[in-house]
C-alpha cells in the first residue's frame, strides 16, 4: 500500500480510537452486562483477530489469504480510503448521538435512555454499520482475502452482540422499543 494511504488509514483508525477512549470516561454506569468472560469470547477475540489479519501481509506468507480479491491501484485505494472515513465519521457521531448511554460492550446503564434520533432515525446499530464500514475500507485497502474474512468475523461478533442488545432493550423499553424497532432496519438503511 503507498505510503500516504497507509498514514491516512492509521490515522483515520487513531482518531476513532482516541475518540472512544476519551469519551468512554463520561459515560453512565452499568445497570446490567455480560460476563467479562463473554464479553472477552464474543467480541474483544474475534475484533482482535480480525486487525491482525488486517496487518502486514508478510504475517500470511504466500498462503491463500493473501490472493489479491481487487487490484492494488490508486482508484482502489481512494475507494477503500472513503469507505474507511465514511465508516469512521458515522461511527463517531452515531457514538456521539448515544451521549453517556453509550457502552464498548452489551449493557444496559443506569437510567437508560432510547436514542432515536440522528443516524439512528435510519438504524438501530449505526456504530455497527460505520465500523463495517470502515473495516470494508479496509479490508478494500489490503486487497487481500483476508481483508473479506477480518470483515466476515466482525459481522459475526457484531452480530451476536446486536441480538443481545435488541433483546435487553426491548425488555427494559417495551413498547416505544418494539415501535422504534417496526419502523428501523437493524444495520443497513432500507436493507437489514
Amino acid at each position: 500500500m503507498p505510503p500516504f494511504f497507509e498514514h491516512a488509514l492509521r490515522i483515520t483508525w487513531l482518531l476513532l480510537i482516541g475518540y472512544w477512549l476519551w469519551s468512554a470516561r463520561t459515560a453512565k454506569p452499568a445497570g446490567q452486562q455480560e460476563s467479562f468472560g463473554k464479553r472477552v469470547l464474543a467480541y474483544w477475540l474475534p475484533l482482535l483477530i480480525a486487525l491482525l489479519l488486517l496487518g502486514p501481509g508478510e504475517w500470511f506468507g504466500q498462503s491463500l489469504l493473501r490472493e489479491q480479491f481487487v487490484p492494488h491501484t490508486t482508484l482502489v485505494y481512494s475507494i477503500g480510503m472513503s469507505l474507511a472515513v465514511l465508516g469512521a465519521a458515522l461511527a463517531v457521531i452515531s457514538r456521539a448521538m448515544l451521549g453517556r448511554n453509550w457502552s464498548a460492550t452489551v449493557q444496559l446503564k443506569q437510567d437508560h435512555e432510547l436514542i432515536t434520533r440522528g443516524p439512528y432515525r435510519l438504524v438501530r446499530h449505526p456504530i455497527y454499520t460505520g465500523l463495517l464500514t470502515l473495516f470494508l475500507g479496509n479490508a478494500v485497502m489490503v486487497g487481500d482475502w483476508r481483508g473479506l474474512l477480518a470483515v466476515a468475523i466482525v459481522f459475526v461478533s457484531f452480530w451476536h452482540k446486536y441480538r443481545l442488545e435488541e433483546r435487553w432493550l426491548a425488555e427494559h423499553f417495551g413498547e416505544p422499543y418494539h415501535r422504534y424497532k417496526a419502523r428501523t432496519k437493524t444495520i443497513i438503511p432500507a436493507v437489514f
